[in-house]
């Protein structure tokens, strides 16, 4: 039974079970890294979960019909994972063959210095006010913003900072330009973002792009706000739930300079160093999850259905 194995007897058995758990989850561990898709790493680590479990109550609780239910459950996904993801996985078979797994290791991304991020985000932002039109930009200054924060994590784009890219999500004619774009490090993680509005009895004087900044810098401390009004064409910072405005592009670069350059300078991040702060919260999430009741889906166009108070 599970407390036997605590007895010098069985000594040997219990450290080799830890050993194997260890192997599988350093086995899916390098999966994980190697999936891009958000979607599959949730449900690789699933499954590593299921069979940690069963581990547990075949091995040491001995626990014989759970034991069984777990085992067929985790050869049901398994093999669904394996038609569903079946290019990611045959990817990841191409690159253990070619002895690209060391390249996890390596420094894949480095992240450009502050000042390129920055200049291309205020020159975007230069352009957008001087055309007056209306912008919402989410950048992660340390740490990692949970995107469970957001009412809608919008779209996936992964794409490189770049000031052209910035001007055509905004433009009214995209698909896109409704709601926020979300920057973190190097890249524009997604558009369309839905941010939860504010409260405070001044903010409902706003318009509600500025509303949107306050409300995600009122909840998440590790990010700023960039706005631009649709009205005016009024530059504003939004932090900790206050907006700094109204703000020339100059002033506008210093703040950002001030808030970002410490944590991207010299920051370079490996596969690895990558998916430890994607699996940072990962526990908590699990245990949160289970009791925490699901939010609605927000509506589609949720901005553009509000009412719009003029924003100034």
């Amino acid at each position: 039974m599970f407390w036997s194995g605590f007895f010098p007897d069985n000594l040997k058995i219990f450290l080799l079970f830890f050993l194997d758990v260890g192997l599988v989850s350093l086995f899916f561990y390098l999966i994980i890294t190697l999936l891009q898709e958000r979607r599959a790493q949730r449900m690789v680590r699933g499954l590593l979960f299921l069979i940690i479990l069963y581990l547990l109550c075949d091995r040491l609780l001995e626990l014989t019909i759970i034991s069984f239910f777990l085992e067929q459950l985790i050869l049901i996904c398994s093999l669904s994972m394996g038609v569903v993801f079946q290019s990611d996985f045959r990817r990841f078979l191409e690159q253990l063959g070619k002895g690209e797994i060391k390249s996890l290791w390596k420094s894949d991304n480095i992240i450009p210095k502050g000042d390129t991020i920055i200049d291309e985000i205020v020159d975007a932002v230069k352009e957008l006010s001087q055309n007056r039109t209306g912008a919402l930009i989410i950048i992660e200054t340390f740490n990692t913003v949970e995107e469970r924060v957001f009412l809608s994590p919008g779209v996936p784009l992964n794409a490189e900072i770049t000031k052209e890219l910035l001007q055509t999500i905004f433009q009214t004619k995209t698909l896109l330009h409704d709601g926020a774009v979300f920057i973190r490090g190097s890249e524009i993680v997604a558009a369309s973002v839905i941010l939860p509005l504010s409260e405070k009895t001044a903010s409902k004087r706003l318009g509600t792009r500025h509303r949107a900044a306050m409300g995600i810098t009122e909840l998440v401390e590790n990010c700023v706000c960039v706005v631009v009004s649709e009205e005016t064409g009024s530059i504003s910072l939004g932090e900790k739930g206050v907006l700094n405005r109204p703000l020339t592009s100059t002033k506008l670069k210093e703040l950002l300079e001030e808030k970002l350059n410490v944590s991207q300078d010299t920051e370079v991040v490996t596969g690895v160093t990558r998916i430890s702060r994607q699996l940072g919260f990962t526990g908590w999430n699990l245990v949160t999850g289970l009791f925490k009741k699901k939010k609605p889906s927000p509506k589609d166009n949720y901005y553009s259905q509000l009412p719009k108070p003029k924003d100034k």
